[in-house]
């Protein structure tokens, strides 16, 4: 497997993880996307550990019910750290919030840290 096919597959399991909506589904998503010492820090959040990653995961379905997180165009990467940009798309299919993350993987190819940023957020 080459360094940036294990960087897609990370990142297809973080989408995997991030779009659960049902309790057992999110347990699993988790466990196999991050590591059980995960760090996860954007403006709105900052956790630890998969207990930490899916209570902020269910927040964030609870705020927007029905959106999906979308990956936008390729991951880019190089020494265990990887960079991709997401999307929130509402069911109408508008994307009222996006930004990027950058992700640094454990030596089994889970995710150990997240650190997010958000380029585009709706009005409050």
């Amino acid at each position: 497997m080459t360094e940036q096919q294990r960087y897609a597959d990370a990142v297809a399991r973080y989408f995997e993880a991030w779009n659960a909506t049902e309790e057992e589904a999110l347990g699993k998503a988790v466990a196999a996307a991050f590591d059980e010492g995960a760090t996860y820090t954007d403006p709105l959040a900052d956790v630890a550990g998969q207990d930490g990653l899916a209570a902020v995961i269910t927040g964030a379905h609870a705020q927007f019910p029905g959106f999906v997180f979308r990956q936008l165009g390729d991951v880019d990467g190089h020494h265990d750290v990887a960079r991709f940009g997401w999307e929130l798309v509402a069911p109408d299919g508008t994307a009222p919030v996006a930004g990027f993350d950058v992700v640094r993987l454990a030596d089994d190819g889970r995710i150990r840290t997240v650190v997010g940023f958000l380029d585009r957020v709706p009005a409050m």
